[in-house]
């Protein structure tokens, strides 16, 4: 993990070296880039690398913890604060498609979903925001159980991340399938489980993810002086066209909801 307890100069070092770690994962991806790299793009010598950090996967690391409640706070824009359940589909969907938009990202997301310090942080994490959502569907779960099932949704995550889309195997195919399993797992029943998927695959999650890689490279730039994504025009693209998805993903859940 980053090295605690730094003076100021410390703490510049390692912002310069997250920055640039930044810049040169969403190029190269995680498994290609190395700390000499990191260090030198950061205008410092190779072995400054661990005066900020104790390894790569300790910057990767700082890197998800500023990262993890930023794509669940852009969710419950889009999704609004009515349905928790909708909140985690598509914050999860959101993260496979961005493990679409290029290979450097897909090696990124799948070093954090396998490292044990990242995977950790996101298991340990994920768990409490499952008991918030999900026990209403399992009211006999407890906190082990909970944390034992985020082991197995998101190693089935990790899987569907490391196996790119194809013509056969399209990312909306992908998040159905990966969505259909996370939710029943929980034990969402089977007519809601269609309406969450109907609602989520009615977003433009393309423009959203993109958005938010966009977002993470400016954040990164501006040294990740806050944790919250940035507030006004500026925030992700157009708000990824926040209101529209929204509108979008209500009519379509009123759509399902009206067939019943």
């Amino acid at each position: 993990m980053a090295m605690r307890g730094k003076q100021p100069g410390g703490l510049l070092t390692q912002q310069k070296m997250l920055r640039a770690a930044v810049a040169i994962f969403l190029e190269k991806g995680y498994e290609h880039t190395t700390t000499a790299e990191i260090a030198v793009a950061a205008g410092m010598r190779p072995s400054s690398f661990f005066r900020a950090y104790t390894s790569k996967e300790a910057i990767l690391l700082e890197l998800v913890q500023r990262m993890f409640s930023g794509q669940f706070e852009l969710a419950q824009t889009l999704s609004g604060p009515r349905d928790p359940v909708v909140l985690y589909a598509i914050e999860t969907a959101l993260q496979l498609h961005i493990a679409e938009l290029s290979e450097p990202l897909r090696d990124l997301y799948v070093a954090a979903y396998s490292l044990p310090s990242t995977s950790s942080f996101i298991h340990h994490n994920m768990t409490k925001r499952l008991m918030g959502i999900f026990s209403a569907y399992l009211p006999q779960a407890q906190e082990k159980d909970f944390y034992e099932m985020e082991i197995a949704s998101g190693g089935v995550m990790r899987g569907f991340m490391s196996v790119p889309c194809d013509i056969y195997f399209t990312v909306q195919a992908k998040i159905r399938r990966f969505l259909d399993c996370s939710l029943k797992l929980y034990e969402v029943p089977a007519q809601r489980r269609s309406q969450v998927i109907s609602a989520v695959l009615a977003m433009d999650l393309y423009a959203m993810a993109a958005g938010i890689v966009r977002e993470t490279a400016r954040m990164a730039e501006d040294g990740f002086d806050t944790d919250q994504l940035r507030d006004g025009p500026e925030r992700t693209p157009a708000a990824f066209s926040g209101a529209q998805a929204r509108r979008k993903g209500s009519a379509a859940m009123d759509e399902e909801e009206d067939k019943t």
